[in-house]
């Protein structure tokens, strides 16, 4: 399937509904950045993800990677895209001009991990890990660590890796067994395997910077136990060239459903040099640095998978004629109306437009606030704290929500296209195979749903919360006399009542029965991220309005600026009359307690 950059709803995001440049002005480290050289970027993104990397998609998926003695070679024209990709400055964009990037806000470079991703998001995931490795390093690591290594990073011609999973611990990683021994030059020996390392190895790049957890003689048990080490692929020398190969070796590849292309490695570190970034035993908190931009990466993959269904249900509704519609016939000239048409084709085509949409305003708006922290300064009143507790309770929803409605989406691409939908030429089939993993890496929906009711909600005993209704409630309040928006606003504010009172039961029944809590975690999750979303369809609606005023009682062409605002508020008014109504059963799920979850004994479940 070849994917087209939607140019004209990132620009809405951007420019009009969160007003970027307004952003960047008032940014000193960005405020020379205008609309128009954002839209530069935004083109030239767009076109190397038409015209190099949606070809290589069904390629990557169709050959894999290969692993030949130790080494992996990654598929057709792969190594020639890197390059393209590093020349065009991609790799670099947000990093700091200290040290070879080009300073621009994360929030643009966003915008364009979107498209590298939605055109062959296996290729994205090798410069993907290496944004991580560089953010670990810019945040923790000496002044040496970077001399060292980031120069490289930024511009591509080195790749980093983050490796914390093994066989026995998984999203538990207090249970690692990675050993870190002290060597007499103040090194390390890291000793032992870790497993599902995305980009471990390959022949993109002339050296691998692994980002490895292990645990010191004597450490704590548990995550209070833990460090973090730079363990290069081949060991540097003084003057920055490249040393002899370390004890770090590939010792297979997985195979797996999707994301062929992208090679998911086991590592073993036999006595591997390794040089510890940040404290002793502080390794997870260093980590976190690297996993929180990470999951806003996999987020991106969600609403990736989102438009990329969009794209193909649109294009192939519009062909495929199947009966005629209930309500008389529309296509005079065929023997069939086309399948868009029939309100259940719609439905689903509808669904995966309202996910993409939503889902990039989302991440556009998750993004402005790494814009500030990386800035270390707030905007009007909303200082760096501000922003941080407001990553810290939407990443979690952004990670989960949107790769599970992404699924879903790419489950609703194959739909629309019938038994041609599970025909691999299409493309859809692959969008499902590729998209799955997304809900289960960079912790599952599970473990995000933990994460936002227990750490995020009630550990800040509702405060992270609060910040986030509150812009809500501000939001309603400027429209409340608007007739337009009523629409929206009112069933927005019954939402964030309700949300604010589960919230508050949830507190309750912590007190008494943690499973209660367990129970309705995943629920609270997919509630909150409903109306995340309805806020954002909402916000976008009240632009839409303002824009079709000035249209007047002038020319008003559907092909047009016209069509394209009326079809925000109609898709506004979708999400809120057909998909929001499921917080419902949401809301009935949470109340329902953990009673009948917990009730059967485990020697029960088998007979």
């Amino acid at each position: 399937m070849q994917y087209v950059a939607p140019l004209r709803d990132m620009q809405f995001v951007m420019h009009e509904l969160l007003d970027s440049q307004a952003h960047y002005q008032r940014l000193p480290a960005y405020q020379e950045l205008d609309n128009q050289t954002v839209n530069s970027y935004l083109q030239a993104a767009a076109d190397f993800a038409e015209t190099v990397l949606s070809p290589l998609n069904s390629v990557g998926d169709k050959e894999g990677c290969r692993f030949v003695d130790g080494q992996v070679f990654t598929p057709t024209g792969f190594k020639q895209a890197y390059q393209s990709y590093c020349e065009l400055g991609f790799t670099a964009l947000a990093a700091s001009p200290t040290y070879g990037g080009l300073g621009l806000p994360s929030s643009l470079a966003k915008a364009i991990d979107e498209m590298t991703g939605a055109a062959n998001w296996a290729f994205s995931m090798y410069p993907g890990l290496s944004h991580g490795a560089i953010a670990t390093i810019e945040h923790h690591g000496t002044q040496a660590q970077k001399d060292t290594y980031l120069q490289h990073l930024n511009t591509g011609a080195w790749s980093g890796t983050m490796c914390l999973t093994e066989s026995q611990a998984g999203s538990d990683l207090g249970i690692i067994k990675t050993r870190a021994t002290p060597n007499a030059d103040g090194s390390y020996a890291i000793t032992g395997q870790k497993i599902f390392i995305s980009a471990g190895e390959h022949d993109l790049t002339e050296n691998i910077i692994h980002i490895v957890l292990a645990r010191l003689p004597d450490a704590p048990a548990g995550t209070k136990g833990i460090s973090l080490f730079i363990v290069p692929k081949f060991l540097v020398n003084d003057d920055g060239s490249l040393g002899e190969r370390n004890a770090v070796s590939c010792g297979s590849i997985e195979h797996k459903m999707g994301i062929k292309a992208s090679a998911t490695c086991v590592l073993n570190f036999d006595g591997a040099t390794g040089y510890l970034i940040g404290p002793e035993n502080r390794g997870l908190n260093c980590m976190f640095t690297f996993m929180n931009v990470a999951r806003i990466g996999t987020a991106i993959q969600g609403l990736a998978a989102s438009e990329l269904a969009f794209q193909g249900a649109i294009r192939y509704a519009k062909d495929r004629t199947a009966m005629r519609a209930m309500t008389g016939v529309k296509d005079t000239d065929k023997a069939a109306d086309r399948i868009i048409h029939h309100p259940a084709v719609r439905e689903m085509v509808l669904t995966t437009k309202a996910f993409a949409e939503g889902g990039r305003a989302l991440i556009y708006f998750l993004s402005q606030y790494v814009d500030m922290i990386e800035a270390g300064q707030g905007i009007d009143g909303i200082d760096v704290k501000f922003a941080d507790e407001m990553l810290s309770l939407l990443t979690p929803i952004a990670k989960a929500f949107l790769t599970e409605t992404g699924f879903e989406s790419a489950n609703h691409g194959v739909q629309v296209y019938g038994g041609h939908g599970y025909i691999s030429e299409w493309g859809m089939e692959q969008n499902v195979r590729d998209t799955r993993i997304a809900c289960l890496y960079e912790g599952t929906t599970e473990i995000q749903a933990i994460d936002l009711l227990v750490r995020k909600v009630l550990g800040s005993k509702g405060q992270l919360l609060a910040n986030f209704t509150t812009l809500i409630d501000e939001f309603c309040a400027k429209y409340a006399d608007d007739d337009n928006l009523q629409q929206f606003i009112t069933p927005l504010q019954a939402l964030v009542k309700t949300w604010l009172n589960l919230t508050q039961s949830l507190a309750v029944a912590a007190a008494s029965n943690a499973d209660d809590v367990g129970a309705a975690a995943v629920d609270y999750l997919y509630y909150s991220g409903y109306v995340t979303l309805a806020y954002l369809w909402a916000r976008q609606a009240a632009v839409a309005y303002q824009k079709l005023a000035a249209f007047g009682d002038g020319e008003q062409s559907l092909q047009g600026d016209f069509g394209f605002y009326d079809a925000k508020i109609k898709t506004a008014q979708f999400y809120f009359g057909r998909i929001l109504p499921r917080t419902q059963t949401h809301v009935a799920r949470i109340k329902a307690g953990s009673a009948t979850v917990m009730a059967m004994d485990i020697e029960q479940f088998i007979y």
